[in-house]
């Protein structure tokens, strides 16, 4: 597990997103300031958060979000209605609590 400010990086875990274990070896490894961490770490956050919903069927709302995902297949308009386990949506308040840690938008 590499650390990188107040941000543990756990790239077996499963169920996450290649995406967010390569940022986090690209920002272990390449001697990334702190700041540039943080923003590569909330766009990775923010995506793999994302992608929970995407997968299980969330029609988004925001400009960014459809842009970035899309809506197509996308069944549910309301968030409280998107089925998501339980493992799931403890990961999404993890990844909530670490965007507010790096004051991520």
């Amino acid at each position: 597990m590499a650390s990188i400010g107040t941000v543990s990086c756990r790239a077996g875990l499963a169920g996450w997103p290649r995406l967010i274990a390569g940022a986090c070896l690209l920002i272990a490894g390449a001697g990334i300031t702190a700041s540039s961490a943080s923003a590569q770490s909330c766009q990775a956050l923010w995506v793999e958060r994302n992608s929970y919903y995407k997968d299980a069927g969330y029609c988004f709302k925001t400009r960014r979000a459809i842009g970035y995902f899309g809506n197509r297949g996308c069944s549910y308009d309301d968030v409280g209605d998107v089925p998501l386990s339980a493992n799931v949506r403890e990961r999404i308040a993890e990844i909530k609590a670490l965007e507010r840690r790096f004051g991520c938008d």
